[in-house]
C-alpha cells in the first residue's frame, strides 16, 4: 500500500486526486489488492507506527479515501502540508535527518539530497524522543542535525506533514547544503559526535 500511494500509482493505473487521495474501493478492486478488505486497510492505517496514512470520507461525496501523508516520489500538489515560518511556535531550532555512515563522506561535501522524492525527510528529534513518530528509518546509524531557522532565513522552505515529519524540498537543486548542519551524530554501534569539516 505504501508503494502504491507514494510511488507506483501511475504504473499500477491507480488514479490519485491532486491531494494524493485514492478511493479505497478503487484500491481494493486492483488485482494486487483484491484479496484484502476494508477492515485490512483500516487495520494498516490505525496500527502503522509511523502514521503514514490518512483515511477519511471525501468531503463532497462521502466515499472513503486514503492517502500517504508524506514520502512521495509521485508529484502531489495538495498534500495539506503546514509551512514552517521563522519565529513561529512550531519552528524547531533543529531537525534531524537519519542516514547511514557509509554516505557521510559524500553528504559532508555535497549536503543532503531529496533524490527522487519530493522532500528531504526530517524528524523533530531522535527516535525515542518525546513526540517523534516518524522522519527516519529505525536502522539509521547517522543523525544529521539541521539548523532550521538558518535555512529558513536563506529561503529554504520547510513543512510539517500530518504525521509530524518535517519536510523540505531543499534548494533549487533539491539539496540542504552542509552549511545548515549543526551536528553529525553517529548512532551505532556507539554514539559519538563526528566532525563536520
Amino acid at each position: 500500500m505504501s508503494y502504491a500511494l507514494r510511488h507506483g500509482a501511475n504504473q499500477m493505473e491507480l488514479h490519485l486526486n491532486t491531494d494524493g487521495f485514492l478511493y479505497v474501493e478503487d484500491l481494493l478492486v486492483h488485482p494486487q489488492f483484491r484479496s484484502y478488505t476494508l477492515e485490512d486497510v483500516e487495520r494498516v492505517v490505525t496500527t502503522n507506527d509511523k502514521q503514514r496514512f490518512k483515511l477519511c470520507p471525501h468531503p463532497e461525496n462521502g466515499r472513503l479515501q486514503i492517502r500517504a501523508n508524506q514520502g512521495h516520489t509521485l508529484q502531489v500538489k495538495d498534500l495539506e502540508l503546514r509551512p514552517v515560518l521563522v519565529g513561529s511556535a512550531d519552528c524547531p531550532s533543529e531537525a534531524v535527518h537519519g542516514t547511514y555512515l557509509n554516505k557521510w563522506s559524500s553528504i559532508r561535501q555535497q549536503g543532503l539530497s531529496r533524490m527522487e522524492r519530493a522532500h528531504i525527510h526530517m524528524a523533530p528529534g531522535l527516535p525515542g524522543d518525546q513526540g517523534v513518530i516518524s522522519g527516519m528509518r529505525g536502522n539509521c546509524d547517522l543523525a544529521i542535525f539541521i539548523n532550521v531557522p538558518k535555512a529558513l532565513t536563506d529561503g529554504i522552505h520547510f513543512f510539517w506533514s500530518e504525521n509530524g515529519v518535517l519536510l523540505s524540498p531543499g534548494d533549487s537543486e533539491g539539496r540542504l547544503l552542509p552549511k545548515y548542519f549543526s551536528q553529525a551524530l553517529q548512532l551505532k554501534p556507539t554514539r559519538r559526535i563526528l566532525p563536520l569539516q
